[in-house]
């Protein structure tokens, strides 16, 4: 049986400098003018080892109104590389939860050749959407979960990482305002990534609807 896409797996308590959590976490970033959202970059070990999506907005007004204006409606990868933190202080049962952070808002992937857009910037965390700790053991799973984000016209697919091997994938698509926002399940195979009509048939929608990849990566993940 699948774990709960919404879990928290981590008991309230404290978070400190022996936290295994702390580390480094980049997060592709992704939205537009309805909502930002950050997911968290995982992998199978520590400090990495958990699936983190978040709803954020940048403190500063101006910055956060641009940002969403470059990023609405397109699938150009953008990552957050931030100070910094423990991951467990984002568990929605935190005894400390982590409100904001520091951190560079980069065009591309910041490990990867991106370049720096906004430095510095005051991440504010709105609402932690997903938080489960992923399994380092070998699994083969023959289907796909996607997390839907979002609920107005622009929204999101934020697959589930639930077997190892696997990959991290956001997608991005448009719909009506009153469609269903629930999580749909997709015919996995091995590590193909799935095509806009296989999507669209999940979603009951017209594969131009799909607009696109935001971000795929399998090399974490293995």
């Amino acid at each position: 049986m699948k774990a709960p896409l919404l879990a928290c797996v981590l008991a309230a308590g404290g978070a400190g400098a022996a936290d295994v959590t702390y580390g480094e976490h980049g997060m592709a970033l992704f939205g537009g003018k309805e909502a930002l959202y950050a997911s968290h970059l995982p992998m199978f070990h520590a400090p990495h080892d958990y699936q983190v999506i978040l709803r954020v907005h940048v403190a500063d007004p101006a910055t956060d109104a641009e940002l969403r204006k470059r990023l609405d409606g397109k699938t150009a990868l953008w990552t957050i590389a931030p100070e910094k933190f423990e991951l467990s202080r984002l568990a929605p049962r935190s005894a400390v939860p982590l409100r904001q952070f520091r951190a560079d808002l980069v065009q591309g992937h910041f490990e990867q050749g991106g370049k720096t857009q906004y430095a510095a910037s005051t991440i504010v965390v709105d609402k932690v959407l997903l938080f489960h700790k992923l399994s380092p053991e070998r699994r083969v799973s023959d289907s796909d979960t996607y997390l839907q984000i979002g609920a107005g016209s622009q929204r999101y697919l934020v697959k589930q990482i639930d077997s190892r091997p696997d990959y991290d994938h956001i997608v991005a698509y448009r719909a009506s305002a009153d469609a269903p926002t629930a999580s749909v399940t997709i015919n996995k195979y091995g590590m193909r990534q799935p095509d806009k009509a296989e999507l669209a048939a999940a979603l009951h929608i017209q594969a131009q609807a799909i607009r696109g990849t935001v971000y795929f990566y399998t090399d974490d993940l293995k």
